[in-house]
């Protein structure tokens, strides 16, 4: 039986909707992500969860610790123990006292006990990529918590673009999942956030990234990752610990017959610094993440949990990981058993080890590394090595400490789990995150005066658990889009479709409610049975007969027509765009439990739309001719290959990244930019004699290279409200280089009629390089050209 239908089974149990819902998500997440369970297993694990879920109702239960000196005092004579040693020293007396067995039993998620050691078994495999969430199995919820704050999705959060707000969102995720730990809930290991580049826009997990641009998705990666575990007054504590995935050029799952566990990602040097790495980079280096997870594909021939030169060579030797490195779900059985990298399993155990791998989520390890190091494929230093790095991280999460009340974070509870700051926090990244796409004259606001009444139509119209999109937990409650409008106006409501596929549209209904209402609002778009971890889209249409009804709908309304998006990856609307009977267009991401709050409060003007498209939306022609596998950012002109995201794509698009609207109408002044810059080079140089096109990165000229753009922005209107600065440039013609690259950007809020002054630093080999074609950081000399909004500045780099 195909594990997909594992949920359709479930249906028939007449089960307590709460426990059936996480039990099931749990195990058709592990179903997923964990390819060689069997169906039999995962019905054994639902059950499991369900029994144990029951169990759990009557009480709370205590967090797992090791050293519990109170109930075995003679634990406090062990040097692991002993909180006054530094963790180097606490970790290497910890490693010389286990056998080869029970180190081994620390290699996999669901870590061994050593009850010799009052070591307790710990479970390393939880997620918060946008909330605690029940997917893995080390976090759940029950009586004592029975939710968590469910922010957006992370691909609306991003297109907030405010990086104050990513930091804030983690810090509220941390604060909720050491609550939970305290009363046996959670663990203090997140394998959060997913930073991979949305490259392409079917795939079906885009809607977990912060979009297709480099910068963006790192600053995304690092504020997050600060959030989540920045310790308050120890620079080297753990709040929680983050990790970032999956590494690397990671971005099929399953599109037309090719899988992630199949799938070799063929990439050049040029495109892996320039376009996949730097999130990683970024999130390891200003972040200090303290976990990288290897994916599943390969990288050019080399599964990556395989790959030395990726792992030990890069994560851990250039970039200095404080931390461990974790294996996607069965990524060392996938790399054994479906892309038959070895020959023997204890063969991959030993690559995966060499590499540099660390911890490997799921039982391969557990069965295979014993028989590695007495075949002499791997010696029990590489293991001692391994685990002292987990043990590393579990030491600076306090787990090595005793008992956690008595720690830092001891006093956190349930009564810090959706407290009513955190829901405000949600339903206000929703509200920064949705983005105006059309606006005519007449149109939003519309006035909750004015309008007595209001058709409310589509198959997202009155959801709850598709706006908080996939990674998800239980929230704190639901606010569904209906419910958002009805609170203000009244409603008349008909789904159009009896869901998102949308096979058949009851049109006539539809028309009917929009015909008599003052402003009909329109809620389309996309599920995770459109969109999903394993599961790419094959087109950009909306679903079924969803255009259908918009077109209809549209003709037959009477007043302002708004159709609403709800989606992780963009469509081809050009129809809605070109269609002047649809007055406005919003795109809402999933937007997590407040979602119908927030569009509710941008639809009737109580908040001033601000969010900026992460992703360009392509239309329908683009993915016609483009193969989801071709890896390529750039463009051939030879084949005809367009290229990928805004930074090369040279094709038409329906919107392009940074579009969105607001209410009101911003002006830029550019106040202060140089025209020349120059870069100091030593005596003999030869680029001193020699006209050049670019100069390697060498510290003698870049250190203190830089200057700084003044922008003043002015809100020309009478709305209050927020807007995002970008700061673009298109690096002179050289390398292949991108059209234009994001450089920076700023969120600033503006009161109606008044201005600001925003500053960027520009550091000149940073900002103003490019990578060549064998993947080498070079700065551009020659003309490049800054953009913001409609301003164009030219600038010359010169020796």
């Amino acid at each position: 039986m195909p594990k997909k239908d594992i949920p359709v089974l479930f249906k028939h149990h007449n089960f307590s909707f709460s426990f059936v819902s996480n039990s099931m998500a749990i195990a058709t997440t592990i179903a997923n992500r964990a390819p060689k369970v069997s169906v039999l297993l995962c019905f054994s694990i639902y059950f499991a969860l369900l029994s144990f879920s029951c169990s759990r109702v009557l009480g709370q239960s205590s967090p797992v610790f090791a050293c519990d000196v109170k109930s075995n005092p003679s634990l406090a004579s062990l040097g692991f123990c002993d909180t006054s040693l530094g963790i180097d020293s606490r970790v290497g007396d910890l490693v010389k006292r286990l056998t080869l067995q029970e180190k081994i039993g620390f290699l996999v998620n669901k870590a061994g006990s050593v009850s010799r050691l009052g070591i307790p078994q710990y479970e390393w495999w939880s997620e918060a990529l946008h909330g605690v969430s029940y997917v893995g199995p080390g976090t759940r919820f029950s009586n004592v918590v029975p939710g968590a704050t469910s922010f957006p999705q992370v691909i609306l959060t991003a297109a907030t673009f405010n990086t104050s707000l990513f930091e804030a969102i983690g810090r509220v995720v941390s604060t909720e999942a050491r609550a939970m730990y305290n009363v046996g809930l959670a663990g203090l290991t997140y394998w959060s956030p997913n930073i991979n580049i949305f490259r392409d826009p079917r795939w079906g997990r885009g809607q977990e990234t912060p979009g297709e641009d480099p910068l963006l998705s790192s600053k995304y990666g690092a504020g997050y990752v600060r959030g989540l575990q920045q310790r308050d007054g120890d620079p080297n504590g753990l709040k929680v610990a983050a990790c970032c995935k999956h590494y690397t050029a990671y971005d099929v799952d399953n599109w037309k017959g090719t899988d992630r566990y199949h799938f070799n990602a063929v990439v050049t040097k040029q495109d892996l610094d320039d376009t996949f790495q730097p999130p990683f980079k970024s999130c390891v280096i200003d972040g200090n993440v303290a976990s990288v997870m290897c994916s599943y594909n390969k990288v050019n021939g080399k599964p990556t949990c395989a790959d030395p030169d990726l792992l030990a060579g890069v994560i851990r030797g250039e970039w200095k990981l404080n931390g461990y490195i974790v294996s996607d779900c069965d990524s060392v059985d996938v790399f054994y058993n479906s892309q038959h990298y070895t020959k023997t399993p204890e063969e991959a155990a030993a690559k995966a080890i060499l590499a540099g791998l660390d911890l490997n989520c799921g039982s391969f390890l557990g069965q295979h590394t014993e028989a590695a190091v007495k075949g002499g494929l791997v010696d029990e230093a590489a293991i001692d090595k391994a685990i002292s790095n987990n043990f590393a991280t579990l030491m600076r999460l306090g787990f090595f400490d005793g008992d956690p009340s008595k720690q830092l974070y001891g006093n956190l509870g349930p009564k810090d789990v959706c407290t009513k700051e955190n829901q405000e926090l949600a339903r206000e990244t929703a509200r920064q995150g949705i983005v105006l796409l059309k606006n005519s004259p007449g149109s939003l606001p519309l006035s909750p005066t004015a309008i007595k009444s209001l058709a409310v139509i589509g198959p997202n119209a009155n959801v709850t658990k598709t706006m908080i999109g996939n990674y998800e937990g239980t929230p704190c409650k639901y606010t569904t889009p209906l419910q958002g409008l009805t609170a203000s106006v009244a409603t008349t409501y008909q789904p159009g479709c009896s869901n998102v596929a949308c096979s058949t549209a009851q049109v006539d209904d539809a028309k009917k409610i929009a015909a008599s209402a003052d402003a009909t609002v329109l809620i389309m778009g996309a599920d995770q049975s459109i969109e999903a971890e394993s599961r790419d889209r094959i087109d950009l249409n909306l679903p079924g007969q969803q255009t259908l009804l918009v077109t209809e709908v549209a003709k037959a309304s009477k007043g302002p027509v708004i159709l609403v998006i709800m989606s992780g990856g963009g469509f081809d609307i050009s129809f809605a765009k070109t269609d002047d009977k649809i007055t406005s267009i919003l795109w809402i991401g999933y937007p997590g439990e407040a979602g119908g709050a927030a569009l509710a409060d941008v639809i009737f003007g109580y908040y001033n739309p601000s969010g900026r498209l992460p992703m360009t939306w392509y239309p329908q022609a683009y993915v016609d001719k483009v193969p989801m596998t071709n890896m390529n950012m750039r463009p051939d002109p030879a084949t005809g290959y367009p290229g990928r995201t805004y930074r090369f794509y040279t094709g038409e698009t329906v919107y392009s990244f940074g579009d969105g609207l607001s209410y009101s109408n911003i002006k830029h002044h550019l106040a202060q930019a140089p025209k020349l810059v120059s870069v100091p080079l030593e005596e003999g140089h030869v680029c001193r004699s020699t006209r050049c096109k670019s100069l390697d990165i060498a510290e003698q000229h870049c250190q203190n290279l830089g200057f700084d753009i003044h922008l003043r922005v002015k809100n020309m209107g009478s709305i209050s409200g927020s807007h995002t600065v970008f700061l673009f440039t298109t690096p002179p013609s050289i390398h292949n280089s991108p059209r234009k690259h994001l450089l920076g950007f700023e969120k600033v809020f503006l009161t109606g009629q008044t201005e600001t002054l925003v500053k960027f630093k520009v550091d000149v080999c940073k900002d103003l390089s490019v990578v060549d074609e064998l993947g080498t950081r070079k700065v551009a000399l020659g003309q490049h050209v800054l953009h913001v909004g409609s301003l164009k500045h030219s600038m010359n780099v010169r020796v």
